[in-house]
């Protein structure tokens, strides 16, 4: 059984890859990734994945995520952006700015930040810091 496969050699274009970082493990540095990325040690820098970012309830980022989809049930420290939908679990702390279509935050979750949200809120955002750096 391969346990590593080449794109175009059998591998589904469908597949996305599910990136984990364990329990107990640090990452200083931004991850990128075409997947999935589950968070549930700490991540110091950007998180970036193609689908989805789920931080674990011992999970933290110090840094932003940017996805499609972020569940949160850990700890953010830094901005959340996706472009569908952001669900912030009852055990979740966000310290930093939260833009998405739709919002979901369960009893209990707590943002600390700025809330933009609906289809014009993602849009607004891009023109908002094209505004910033023209006016330097």
């Amino acid at each position: 059984m391969a346990m590593f496969t080449e794109k175009g050699q059998g591998a589904l274009e469908s597949e996305a890859g599910l990136s984990i970082i364990g329990t107990g493990m640090r990452v200083v540095g931004d991850i990128t990734a075409d997947g999935v990325v589950k968070i549930e040690g700490t991540v110091v820098g950007t998180v970036r994945a193609a689908r989805q970012v789920l931080v674990g309830k011992g999970g933290e980022v110090e840094g932003d995520v940017i996805s499609r989809e972020a569940i949160i049930g850990g700890e953010v420290r830094g901005s959340i952006r996706a472009d569908e939908r952001i669900e912030i679990q009852s055990t979740s702390v966000v310290h930093g700015d939260v833009v998405a279509k739709r919002l979901l935050v369960q009893e209990g979750g707590e943002i600390n930040g700025v809330v933009r949200m609906g289809e014009g809120a993602l849009e607004g955002e891009v023109a908002e810091k094209a505004g910033v750096e023209r006016s330097f």
